[in-house]
């Protein structure tokens, strides 16, 4: 498809916007002007279009630091597709967020800027308590969205401006119904604009990876990227500038030496900085691993080590009605070969799926997560999957948090499964499955958390990009004590961090000898 630039359709955008003031902050009051920085992406949405004279770009992605301007460009935006020179005959648009106070943020900025301009105002309609406004020549429709919104199914958006998608994290439920309702238009738009999200799962990281991947090569999809490596040290300025646009503008140069000086004499405000100041795919908590270590363990794990290797395991039930897991650390040849596996009930999926923003509901028809079914997790389910995997491969050690461990051993017993606690003066038979306390405390996981650090940073660790054990990596949280001990912290995780537990109890000492060859598994008889 030939490309052409209309200048001037993307200049009579610039120039409407430039007609709007700014009601409130430093400028307020004053005309919108648009900064140099500003215009280029304006002019590479609405410039592009087709020998027809239809505009090429449906999707501009536009990522930056905040305080960067994002909510005014936004309801610029809106109104230019309401009643400015974007504005066609009875066509709704949207702009949509994650909280509802995040969603009334643009429709309040319209307001005001509609509110400053006497035109604008004899034009418009202002619906408050729904926050609409209403064009009253065209018969076009604004309206804010959020995801606790009733009415997402149904609408016809021809305009979707998403602010902050990163809020989202990686529950795609709200998004894709709201992007599928695009297809009627013959000019669709979407607007992504937004700071970073935490991790690769998120929504908006997998937009952005596909416009810097794939994506170059779509003339449809437009990234306006503006992050600083993750390589620049917190007080470097000429970093500062690549993921700030506006510093020294409407940014306040005073107002980022104090937020870096911050993260620079206090470890736990630098991820926020990074996150938010700088655009940095990082979480704004003290996490546990940082993506890069994650990645480069993300090999396949071997499926031979589980008959030639020694294998722990770490079981973390949680509660009945939430997210339970099972890690096998199969280590063979210096390498930790990780099989995870995950229950959930099944009643239970979309309300947590929308508590937690992940996708559980996909995880569980890929195969990730079994649903249990009915609002409380059966132990007889994750018993009878370890009964298999002692049976086939021999667990060595399954290491467990002692809450409700006394319900699974009753669930093993009654599969038949033999079972017995380690170093108790107790009689068992050589197949009977090993069980070994393991605490959360400072002192017990400490050892564990120092040993997953040593595997992981040394690559010697394989987890195949698991998703759920991916995000609660991610999630996952560590507090410090006053000698230097570690623990992960559940109550200030930004979610489920069950296979992290999991994966740390099975990997904690795991570094003994292998099995020798000629010892063949136990066999164990199913009943």
């Amino acid at each position: 498809m030939q490309t052409y630039i209309d200048t001037s359709r993307a200049q009579r955008m610039i120039d409407f916007i430039q007609t709007l003031r700014i009601p409130e902050g430093m400028h307020q009051g004053q005309p919108f002007r648009l900064r140099d920085w500003q215009k280029p992406i304006i002019k590479d949405v609405y410039g592009p279009v087709n020998e027809s004279g239809i505009r090429v770009v449906r999707k501009a992605i536009y990522s930056v630091a905040k305080k960067q301007g994002k909510t005014p460009i936004i309801s610029a935006i809106a109104l230019g597709h309401l009643i400015g020179p974007e504005a066609k005959r009875n066509e709704q648009i949207y702009s949509a967020a994650y909280e509802r106070d995040q969603a009334a943020l643009t429709f309040r900025y319209m307001r005001q800027m509609i509110e400053m301009d006497e035109e604008l105002s004899d034009l418009l309609n202002i619906r408050m308590a729904t926050k609409e406004i209403e064009s009253k020549t065209n018969g076009s429709l604004y309206k804010a969205l959020s995801s606790e919104s009733r009415s997402k199914h149904g609408i016809s958006p021809a305009v979707l401006i998403f602010d902050e998608l990163a809020q989202f994290g990686a529950d795609r439920e709200f998004y894709d119904t709201l992007i599928q309702g695009r297809g009627a238009h013959e000019e669709p738009l979407l607007w992504i604009i937004s700071t970073q999200a935490a991790d690769d799962l998120a929504v908006l990281s997998q937009e952005i990876d596909y416009a810097l991947g794939a994506g170059k090569e779509d003339p449809a999809v437009k990234l306006f990227f503006f992050t600083t490596p993750d390589d620049y040290e917190i007080m470097d300025r000429e970093g500062w500038k690549l993921s700030n646009p506006a510093l020294g503008d409407f940014l306040s140069e005073t107002d980022m030496i104090e937020a870096a000086n911050t993260a620079q004499n206090m470890p736990s405000s630098e991820p926020g900085f990074r996150n938010l100041r700088l655009n940095q795919r990082i979480s704004v908590n003290s996490h546990f691993m940082s993506p890069g270590v994650w990645k480069k363990n993300s090999a396949i794990p071997d499926p031979d080590a589980l008959s030639k290797g020694r294998i722990t395991a770490g079981l973390d039930l949680s509660g009945k009605n939430d997210l339970s897991a099972l890690v096998l650390d199969a280590c063979h040849e210096r390498y930790h070969n990780l099989f995870a596996y995950f229950w959930k009930p099944a009643d239970l999926i979309q309300e947590h799926k929308k508590k937690d923003r992940v996708p559980y509901d996909t995880w569980i028809d890929q195969g990730y997560i079994e649903a249990c079914p009915g609002k409380v997790i059966d132990y007889e389910y994750i018993a009878q999957k370890v009964h298999e995997l002692h049976a086939l491969y021999h667990i060595s050690e399954l290491r467990f948090d002692r809450w409700r461990i006394d319900d699974f051993q009753k669930a093993l017993d009654k599969i038949g499964c033999e079972s017995h606690i380690k170093d108790k003066e107790e009689s068992q038979s050589e197949s009977s499955l090993c069980l070994v306390p393991h605490g959360q405390g400072y002192k017990d996981i400490n050892p564990a958390i120092e040993a997953v650090e040593d595997i992981f940073t040394d690559s010697r660790a394989r987890h195949g990009g698991n998703p759920v054990l991916t995000s609660c990596v991610s999630n996952t949280v560590v507090a410090h004590d006053p000698a230097g001990n570690r623990k992960f912290e559940k109550m200030k995780s930004t979610g489920r961090i069950d296979g992290t537990v999991a994966m740390a109890m099975a990997m904690n000492g795991a570094d003994l000898p292998e099995i020798e060859d000629n010892i063949q598994p136990a066999v164990i008889f199913f009943d």
